[in-house]
């Protein structure tokens, strides 16, 4: 079944002839709740963690306002795959092409992320000092809140400076579950 999701915004651009942005998006159950993995032409640009679809799909509408967006299993159907496997085996870690969008001080900060191993946590603070050394933990952790790609960007991995679970935009279980899961390898 393929649904289309557009809004007001991405008709009148479309209308005046400004280029289209394109995403196809599958979802799956999992380990964690339900699955959202949307990807445009140059790769996965979002992953997203939740309890029913409904609920993800306009979380990905409102991530992507000026978008066309096109339920398409079968475009995706390899990315949700090794999105799914990771989940049961973090070990095997998660390699995927990513379009990563966002500010730059965004995009420096998920680039960071990534470089933290399966099983590892930092904390805000020394995640902060990786990106400069004048960068705030604060706008750190607002990086992490603005991630679109869970589990391929890991802002699960970031705690408190005390080892405290702070925030995640999936839910704090989920966050528990991934770092439990990833440190039983």
């Amino acid at each position: 079944m393929n649904l289309m999701i557009t809004n007001r915004a991405a008709s009148q651009t479309k209308a005046i002839g400004a280029p289209t942005d394109f995403l196809s998006y599958g979802t799956s159950d999992s380990a964690l709740g339900v699955v959202l993995v949307a990807r445009s032409s140059k790769g996965v640009c979002a992953v997203l963690l939740g309890d029913n679809d409904a609920v993800l799909q306009a979380d990905l509408a409102s991530r992507f306002p000026e978008t066309t967006i096109l339920a398409n299993q079968i475009a995706v159907r390899g990315d949700l795959a090794k999105v799914v496997r990771f989940m049961e085996k973090p070990a095997e870690g998660l390699d995927l092409t990513l379009d990563m969008r966002g500010t730059p001080f965004q995009r420096r900060v998920w680039e960071k992320l990534r470089a933290i191993a399966v099983g590892r946590t930092v904390s805000y603070m020394e995640l902060a000092r990786w990106i400069s050394p004048l960068a705030s933990p604060r706008a750190v952790a607002g990086a992490c809140a603005a991630n679109p790609i869970a589990l391929a960007v890991p802002c699960h991995r970031v705690v408190r400076n005390n080892g405290d679970l702070a925030g995640y935009r999936w839910g704090i279980e989920r966050k528990r579950a991934l770092l439990q899961m990833e440190a039983a390898i």
